[in-house]
């Protein structure tokens, strides 16, 4: 059974981040929560967790589109290719926010994702999950939750994404109810931004 951390998004507790970091290091899956949905994750250079995320949510690995989550600007260097001023200036803007940001892939990708063009990066406005990735070091690749009900596309509450999760993962983080909103998805492997999904981030940074 996964263990249920609380954590205060406006203090998060740093014995309850190591302990979460320790799971995610040895390859354990965590579940958070952001400034949208709650994300199911794990550590981005953990290929045994990162196919565990591919078979939960049905697809093969090398296909998945998983969003990187950093905790700023400054991995970006690390996993994609040069960007020009005036994108930059968009990301700068509206990071951290409900934003993903699809952005072309450097050849630093780890091994799994070497054949994607393209990476989704996250930044969210949330002191809980950035605070894991700055203690681990480097990004965890992150998925949404979704429910199973129709009506309702993301679970909010923890307690009961607990309940249902418990069993799948190794840590489930209260954080405080989620959002059932999804980040505004834009991509700019084009050079240009086009907006592939309008969620909780207003266009008007574009």
């Amino acid at each position: 059974m996964a263990e249920f951390i609380k954590i205060y998004n406006d203090n998060p507790n740093q014995a309850a981040i190591d302990k979460v970091v320790a799971v995610l290091k040895r390859g354990g899956l965590v579940i958070y929560p952001t400034d949208t949905v709650y994300g199911l994750g794990c550590d981005i250079s953990n290929n045994k967790a990162l196919e565990k995320i591919a078979q939960i949510k049905g697809v093969k690995l090398q296909k998945a589109k998983f969003s990187f989550i950093c905790n700023n600007l400054s991995h970006l260097s690390d996993y994609v290719k040069q960007i020009d001023s005036a994108t930059f200036k968009i990301l700068k803007k509206a990071l951290p926010g409900p934003y993903t940001f699809i952005l072309p892939g450097s050849n630093n990708l780890p091994k799994v994702f070497k054949k994607k063009k393209a990476v989704g990066i996250r930044i969210p406005d949330n002191n809980i999950t950035r605070t894991i990735v700055e203690s681990l070091g480097n990004p965890i690749v992150t998925t949404s939750i979704r429910d199973d009900d129709e009506v309702l596309e993301y679970t909010t509450d923890p307690e009961l994404i607990f309940e249902k999760w418990g069993n799948v993962v190794d840590v489930v983080i209260n954080g405080g109810y989620g959002d059932n909103q999804a980040s505004t998805v834009i991509d700019f492997t084009e050079g240009y931004p086009e907006v592939v999904r309008e969620g909780k981030g207003s266009l008007d940074i574009l």
